[in-house]
């Protein structure tokens, strides 16, 4: 068996073990740039593209992926910032659940094509993770002004969406994640 093929726990193959352990460190890479550069206040609203990374993995990989993705990119994020306070568990809850919600719709909600897919999966991950789990997890800071985070995802949602199907329509990109056969 080649070595690309090897049953590697979790992940299933090297492949998507290596694929994978790049999207996070984009994910960390992404969320320092924007919470650096794109921070608007007091850290309340800020643009950020960090869920990219992790939609792909829940997506292509299944939600078991997706989660584990959410929450280590979300940890990784916390240790390399110069916050002093314990990490926001349920902003890490959040994050599991973008990479599990794609993951989930993706496999059993959306029967059809793959950009449905990709819109239907990234709306619902971006709903439940973004919008509902992680501003619960910010009231405690933010109070009420959390709720002005809502608009912000969506337009956040429909940029990462527009990526998304982007990258999909490359067969290049197809390729190196090995699509699912169901997503054709």
């Amino acid at each position: 068996m080649p070595n690309s093929k090897r049953k590697v726990g979790l992940f299933g193959s090297i492949r998507v073990l290596a694929f994978s352990s790049l999207l996070c460190a984009m994910s960390v890479v992404i969320g320092i740039f924007c919470k650096t550069y794109l921070n608007f206040g007091t850290g309340l609203f800020r643009i950020t593209f960090e869920n990219l990374p992790i939609l792909i993995a829940g997506i292509f990989y299944g939600p078991v992926i997706g989660a584990v993705l959410g929450a280590a990119t979300d940890l990784i994020s916390y240790l390399l910032s110069p916050q002093t306070y314990p990490p926001n568990l349920i902003v890490t809850a959040g994050a599991m659940a973008v990479g599990a919600v794609a993951g989930l719709s993706s496999c059993f909600l959306v029967k059809n094509t793959g950009y449905k897919k990709i819109i239907v999966s990234s709306l619902l991950a971006h709903a439940v993770g973004s919008m509902i789990i992680k501003p619960i997890g910010l009231f405690q800071f933010y109070g009420y002004a959390v709720l002005f985070r809502i608009p912000l995802y969506v337009v956040i949602a429909a940029f990462e969406i527009l990526v998304l199907c982007l990258l999909y329509k490359n067969k290049n990109f197809r390729k190196i994640v090995e699509v699912r056969h169901d997503l054709h």
